[in-house]
C-alpha cells in the first residue's frame, strides 16, 4: 500500500520539513525585520544581528525536534536552546543577549498574533456553524467586556 492508497484525513496534522520550517522561519523573519527596523531605534544591522541569532536558535531547536527520540514540542526545543545559549557561564552568551536585545518582542509577537486571531481551521468553522447565533452573542459581550474592563482599567491606573 502507497502514501496514495491511503485517503487524506482532514483531522490529521501534517508535519512540514525542515526545508519548509526553514523557508517559512525565514519569511517571519524579514516580516520581523521590518518591523523591528520601523518600530524602534535599533539600526537594520542590529536588527539584522538579533534576528539571525534568533532565527539559528529555532532553527536548532527544529533540528532538536526531528532528531530526538522522545516527543518534546519544538517551542520547548527552541526555548531550551534559548536558555541555554544566554546562561552566564556560556562563552559568548553576554554577546548573544547584548545583540537580541535590539529585537523588539511586542514588534515580532503582533504579526504572529494577527495571524493567529485570523487562522480558522474548518473544525472551528464546523462548530461555529453547530453552535447558532447564541454564540455570536456570547463572542460579542465578551469582546465588549474586554475592551470596556481594559479601558476602565487604564483610565484609573494611566
Amino acid at each position: 500500500m502507497t502514501n496514495s492508497d491511503i485517503p487524506a484525513d482532514p483531522e490529521a496534522d501534517p508535519k512540514l520539513g525542515i526545508a519548509d520550517q526553514a523557508l517559512l522561519l525565514t519569511a517571519v523573519c524579514a516580516i520581523g525585520l521590518v518591523g523591528n527596523t520601523v518600530a524602534t531605534d535599533a539600526t537594520l544591522v542590529q536588527s539584522v544581528t538579533g534576528i539571525a541569532i534568533l532565527y539559528v536558535i529555532s532553527m536548532i531547536g527544529v533540528l532538536l525536534t526531528q532528531l530526538v527520540p522522545f516527543g518534546l514540542p519544538s517551542v520547548a526545543w527552541i526555548s531550551l536552546v534559548g536558555i541555554a545559549a544566554t546562561l552566564p557561564w556560556t562563552p559568548g552568551s553576554a554577546w548573544v543577549l547584548e545583540q537580541v536585545g535590539h529585537v523588539n518582542f511586542l514588534t515580532l509577537a503582533t504579526p504572529c498574533l494577527a495571524y493567529a486571531g485570523i487562522a480558522i481551521a474548518r473544525r472551528e468553522i464546523e462548530i461555529a456553524k453547530t453552535s447558532g447565533w447564541k454564540i455570536f452573542i456570547v463572542a460579542l459581550l465578551v469582546m465588549t467586556g474586554t475592551y470596556v474592563g481594559s479601558a476602565m482599567v487604564a483610565d484609573l491606573f494611566l
